[in-house]
């Protein structure tokens, strides 16, 4: 075969890379070469990922960005495997992002469960099967194996768990104002807050702000809520109740509390 002419090879236990050599030499030397290769390959790419590693916590901390997802990618061809780097590379948030330990071509093997362990990544199988070996090593390791034969399947699978690694986010919701009429002191609980409710409602697990003559005075919680002496959830615009706050007794008639609560963002 000349050069650059495309020839059938028996043998081979992967699929080789381009710019891979190949040398003919004898059978028992090229086992021998053929195992140092594969345990200094494995070598490398644990040393690379540890390396990226510590790049990548300084660039996160200046980007602030706090987690990775590690990916390794196997496809039944190049094309496949490159277009889903390609994709894979671009599912990210501004907290999350995917990242590609290793991508190649070929059944799952030992190899790519050990780099998996090492560098705490899930792995890919795209079209591909997973050697025997190598399933009963994940099974044991605990080492995920997501095969899939359609791209978006998996795209979407990814997305799904970047936004699972987002931490939650909460916004403030007013929900209602009470005016304080009357005060009751009493030596085991404390001050109550004779309140009539101006709008929207109090609720039992709300926090709370305090505002005098319209400054804030304090900001705290509801330890107490009540309809007469019965404990309430809630009581809505236009009822009258008792309000004991936690860890603030200093309360003036005509005080307003306001009541809000924080609700978790949907993503």
């Amino acid at each position: 075969a000349g050069p650059s002419t495309p020839v059938y090879i028996l043998g081979l236990d992967e699929v080789p890379q381009s710019g891979d050599k190949l040398t003919v030499i004898d059978e028992k030397m090229s086992k021998l070469i053929a195992e140092e290769r594969k345990n200094k390959i494995k070598l490398d790419k644990i040393k690379a990922q540890q390396a990226v590693s510590v790049e990548d916590f300084f660039n996160k901390v200046k980007d602030g960005e706090l987690k990775n997802l590690n990916v390794i990618i196997k496809a039944d061809v190049q094309g496949s495997c490159e277009a889903l780097k390609q994709s894979v590379i671009k599912i990210k948030n501004e907290e999350a992002k995917v990242s590609i330990v290793h991508a190649g071509v070929g059944a799952v093997n030992e190899s790519d469960v050990l780099l998996a362990e090492a560098s705490n990544a899930k792995i890919i199988a795209f079209n591909v099967k997973t050697e025997p070996k190598a399933k009963t090593l994940a099974e044991k390791d605990k080492i995920d194996i997501n095969a899939y034969s359609v791209i978006y399947e998996c795209l979407e699978d990814l997305e799904r768990t970047i936004k699972g690694m987002q931490a939650p986010k909460y916004q403030e919701k007013i929900v209602g104002h009470a005016e304080i009429r009357k005060l009751f002191k009493i030596s085991s609980v404390g001050t109550i807050a004779g309140s009539y409710v101006l709008d929207g409602k109090i609720v039992r697990n709300a926090k709370v702000r305090l505002f005098r003559d319209g400054q804030l005075v304090t900001e705290t919680e509801i330890a107490t809520l009540q309809i007469g002496k019965d404990n309430a959830k809630e009581v809505n615009k236009g009822f009258e109740c008792g309000i004991k706050l936690d860890g603030f007794n200093d309360l003036q008639e005509g005080d307003v509390i306001e009541a809000y609560i924080n609700e978790e963002i949907k993503f």
